[in-house]
């Protein structure tokens, strides 16, 4: 609330009559460094997605669905008002703003931290109701007591033997589609995109192995802008060897001044700031690289099979932690998932985790992105559910699984719904398709069981995984409506149907999948998903005669394949829990 208040002192001071705060840094990144958590730091909502925007005498905050509960208990009290986003009778930021921001008043942000999109936007509303548009302040600046420093963490090489290509191979692929769409510079400013195209990774965004960067490509030339104390001697003549040279961060602003000829920008990720400075013709489009770094060549997926049986490997060691110790010591939700981390960090190649463990028992799982505190944990009990979605980061791919563990007894609308997002995820991996579908043609594979008794649930169904990056990397995902990227093999996918009763419970199960041939006929060619997560899913939780035949035969094929896999990293006790988790039914 101090923050709040300081904000508007600060807006008054420079005759701003609205200031928005975005979750994204100059990069538009989903997740981003402490330095860039000023939405959270002045609203107490710590969710990765929102918007806030503040006025004189009014605060609120927009976010979509996975954090309506989450954000409804967070805000409470602060005087900022939930926008819930894609529901009826909510506006957007955009028509909230139409409808109340008036001639002569004014709208703040920082142009670093909004991009080209979200300003046109604001720029044609701007037009039509005659209000002014201010982005040169970042008024986090003055209001923020102790805001954390940019990140200073070095950058290191990926190596080749784990990604399959070379800088210098990549390079001259972007510049090859450069070519085709006749464009002399390519402007990159999404953190991944740039750690996949150089083959560097750093720590500056926690589980996300990327560095505050940018990048400009020609067809002779290919530099990289980023803090210089970052880059060590190595780093730095292996990058010069694939011909890329290594500027300081904040020369970008100079250099885009000079270029000229036609030059490619992402709207959706290079910043309004950047934008305003261009002087040359613009095309504009999604990343090449974004398209380029979703096909996983064969190397990538053969390291991601080895990856995911680790990872495999070390939640059977957690469930076997579970089986052994609930009800026998205290165990709550947090020392939960700070063990799993720790299983997780003794595998080889392992880098830390790839998200924020969301580890919620009972009613805290219905919060789809619940995290615990010392102040929020449930401890742990022999009844209930506990859903944990978690995942590694791992020199040779990125996991994130999510498996709903069945603790004692559990009642039977716990264990119908269980068994109906079983039912949905082994729709969705099952499933067979022609070149050319879209994962809005696959979603209601996975929601269908669960329409059929009137749920679902208010997130899309899977999402692409980047290498030893992202944990959420486009351009492909599986959801209903938003996403028209066709599905194509070497795309990675997650499969992950749920159930979240507010207040009740939460269930989810989760792999990972990778896109595959299967055949070609007179009809054309087909597609299917081979799954590479290895874990057993919880058969306690299943009410077997609500599964058909097929069903059946697809998870017991499935835990033959798990236990096939990962028996040979354990030892006998562990195997014998192993056995027991993927037994038939």
């Amino acid at each position: 609330m101090s923050r709040l208040l300081k904000l508007r002192e600060s807006m008054k001071k420079y005759n701003i009559n609205y200031y928005i705060i975005p979750s994204s840094d100059p990069h538009q990144s989903e997740y981003v460094a402490e330095y860039y958590t000023g939405r959270a730091a002045i609203s107490g909502f710590t969710g990765s997605a929102g918007t806030l925007l503040v006025g004189e005498n009014e605060a609120k905050l927009w976010t979509d669905g996975r954090y309506f509960i989450q954000a409804a208990e967070q805000l409470n009290g602060t005087g900022i008002d939930l926008m819930k986003m894609a529901t009826p009778g909510y506006d957007t930021i955009n028509e909230w703003i139409e409808k109340n921001v008036y001639e002569g008043e004014t709208i703040g942000f920082d142009g670093n931290c909004y991009s080209v999109n979200q300003y046109k936007e604001l720029l044609n509303i701007s037009k039509k109701n005659n209000f002014n548009i201010k982005m040169d302040k970042d008024l986090l600046e003055e209001v923020w007591e102790n805001r954390p420093s940019l990140p200073k963490s070095k950058i290191f090489i990926h190596d080749v033997k784990y990604c399959g290509k070379t800088a210098n191979e990549k390079l001259k692929a972007v510049r090859l589609v450069m070519k085709e769409k006749n464009v002399e510079s390519y402007l990159l400013t999404s953190l991944d995109d740039i750690a996949w195209l150089f083959n560097i990774r750093g720590n500056d965004v926690l589980f996300n192995p990327v560095a505050l960067s940018y990048s400009i490509i020609t067809d002779t030339e290919a530099k990289l802008f980023i803090d210089k104390s970052k880059v060590n001697k190595e780093v730095e003549d292996e990058l010069k060897l694939q011909g890329i040279e290594v500027f300081e961060y904040l020369e970008i602003e100079e250099e885009i001044k000079k270029l000229n000829g036609k030059v490619l920008i992402d709207p959706a990720k290079v910043n309004a700031k950047l934008y305003s400075l261009l002087k040359c013709e613009i095309k504009e489009e999604v990343n090449l690289t974004t398209n380029l770094k979703a096909i996983k060549n064969n190397v990538e997926i053969e390291s991601l099979k080895n990856c995911h049986i680790k990872d495999g490997v070390a939640m059977v060691k957690f469930i076997k932690y579970l089986r052994d110790n609930i009800g026998k010591e205290k165990i709550t939700e947090l020392s939960a998932s700070k063990v799993l981390t720790e299983l997780r960090s003794k595998e080889e190649l392992a880098m830390g985790d790839s998200f924020g463990t969301i580890a919620g028992y009972k009613e805290h799982a219905a919060m789809m992105h619940y995290s615990a505190t010392e102040e929020s944990a449930y401890e742990l009990k022999e009844e209930g559910l506990f859903l944990v979605d978690s995942g590694g980061q791992y020199l040779d791919g990125t996991t994130d699984i999510t498996r709903t563990f069945v603790l004692g007894n559990i009642t039977e609308e716990e264990k119908r719904d269980f068994t109906l997002v079983l039912k949905g995820h082994i729709n969705l991996a099952n499933a067979k398709f022609l070149k050319g579908a879209t994962g809005g043609n696959l979603d209601v594979l996975a929601r269908g069981p669960l329409w059929q008794y009137g749920l679902d649930y208010k997130c899309g169904t899977g999402h692409g995984v980047g290498f030893f990056l992202n944990v959420h990397e486009g351009p492909q995902g599986i959801r209903p409506y938003g996403n028209n990227v066709v599905l194509e093999p070497g795309m990675i996918l997650t499969n992950e149907p749920g159930v979240y009763k507010e207040g009740k419970f939460g269930i989810r199960i989760e792999n990972i999948m990778v896109v595959v041939e299967d055949e070609t006929n007179d009809n054309g060619e087909f597609y299917r998903f081979d799954t590479i997560s290895y874990c057993p899913i919880d058969l306690n939780g299943v009410k077997v005669e609500l599964l058909n035949d097929d069903e059946k035969a697809w998870l017991n094929n499935y835990h033959k394949k798990v236990y096939d896999n990962l028996s040979p990293y354990l030892n006998e006790e562990e195997k014998e829990v192993l056995k027991m988790e993927t037994r038939e039914i």
